[in-house]
């Protein structure tokens, strides 16, 4: 029901001590003022009593007012900036959706308050970049945990890397980073990397592992989970990408290069290909699928890649071609397994046609392809 203001309505707010009724009366005006139920002249009247309420010596009438304006984005900037740098229980509801706050001020507010009305801030829909930038140089580590949950906010590159800068052992800030929409491949690659740094400093302690062993196992954690990061189905571009940034840290490695061919991923390898050789990537992807191999050959070789494991690297496009791998559920370990198989079978040399894979080169394989007891290793190691 609409409430119509009167000069009555207002010297009852002034003289009637009961702090209930206050508030009741802030709930209903606060209502009807957000329905734009009011004329001006009661607009008027009624931002002349949020004004008194918003200074009102009862913390409740002060949530009341906060509870029902913290959607009203056209209340003056004076009686906003009142609610919000309140008490937590009159704030926090009004700082998590107001929008009569602008940016400057919510900047001016994360500076100058807590970590609750920071907290509150962070978890606001469509934060913007300005204001998560400020979030993260001065917000504590549950205040950037929560910013970096908040899937609406805008978090650029750099807010990304300053996060992990400042909390470089916070498995909290680190998480929430890693499920954010829309990772850059670099911070992706810099969690895998704070990953293997941290399983390394475990397997550090065990000491029925060899170093060669702790080396290897790290190897292979991050060689999966690096290729983790592109998925097939979102196109060449991310693949590049991440090859770009690993050749620039010193990490495209044939190593990697085999294991993506051993799971089927082929964006990632003509991507890595065409890198290291220095080719056109379009050229490349020509070169990787000529039928007769001889292309792929002069690729693999301009690389700088291994000439033992290319009869591996044609057993891998084969089965590609094979099994029409389109990155989908499954896909992966439908190809390794199917790959393994033929890697096999090739090792025993009964096809003349094709070269065969020698003991040591199919060892290498074996490990890239995920054998189980490297596997079981692993598990072992971590408990």
């Amino acid at each position: 029901m609409i409430v119509s203001l009167t000069k009555q309505d207002v010297e009852r707010l002034l003289v009637d001590p009961s702090a209930e009724a206050r508030a009741d009366t802030a709930r209903k005006i606060a209502e009807d003022y957000q329905d734009q139920a009011f004329t001006p002249e009661q607009r008027e009247m009624a931002l002349q009593i949020f004004e008194i309420m918003a200074r009102d010596a009862e913390v409740r009438v002060r949530q009341a007012l906060s509870e029902h304006l913290k959607e009203c984005a056209d209340i003056p900037r004076d009686i906003a900036l009142a609610l919000a740098q309140d008490v937590d229980s009159v704030a926090i509801p009004f700082l998590e959706v107001s929008q009569a706050l602008s940016d400057d001020d919510l900047i001016e507010i994360i500076r100058s308050v807590g970590d609750a009305k920071q907290c509150a801030i962070a978890r606001r829909p469509k934060v913007s970049g300005q204001v998560s930038e400020t979030l993260v140089e001065v917000g504590s580590e549950r205040v950037v945990t929560t910013l970096m949950n908040n899937e609406t906010a805008t978090v650029n590159e750099e807010s990304l890397e300053l996060a992990l800068d400042r909390f470089p052992q916070s498995d909290a800030v680190s998480t929430s980073v890693t499920r954010r929409p829309g990772l850059p491949v670099q911070i992706a690659e810099r969690l895998v990397n704070m990953v293997s740094e941290n399983l390394k400093a475990h397997l550090a302690g065990k000491e029925t592992l060899s170093s060669d062993v702790t080396s290897d196992l790290i190897m292979q954690v991050r060689e999966r989970a690096t290729l983790g990061l592109v998925d097939p189905r979102f196109g060449i571009g991310d693949a590049e990408q991440l090859v770009r940034s690993l050749e620039e840290n010193g990490r495209l490695t044939g190593s990697i290069i085999l294991r993506s061919l051993c799971i089927g991923d082929l964006t990632f390898f003509e991507a890595a290909l065409a890198r290291l050789a220095r080719v056109p990537l379009i050229n490349a992807q020509v070169l990787v699928h000529d039928e007769t191999h001889r292309g792929l050959q002069a690729l693999w070789e301009k690389a700088g890649m291994p000439d033992g494991l290319f009869p591996a690297v044609v057993v891998g496009m084969e089965v590609a071609e094979e099994m029409g791998y389109d990155g989908e559920a499954h896909d992966r370990e439908r190809f390794r397994r199917r790959m393994l198989e033929r890697v096999l079978t090739q090792c025993e040399g009964t096809d003349p046609a094709k070269p065969k894979i020698d003991a040591e080169n199919l060892d290498y394989l074996l490990r890239k392809l995920g054998d189980v007891s490297g596997e079981e290793t692993l598990r072992r190691a971590a408990n």
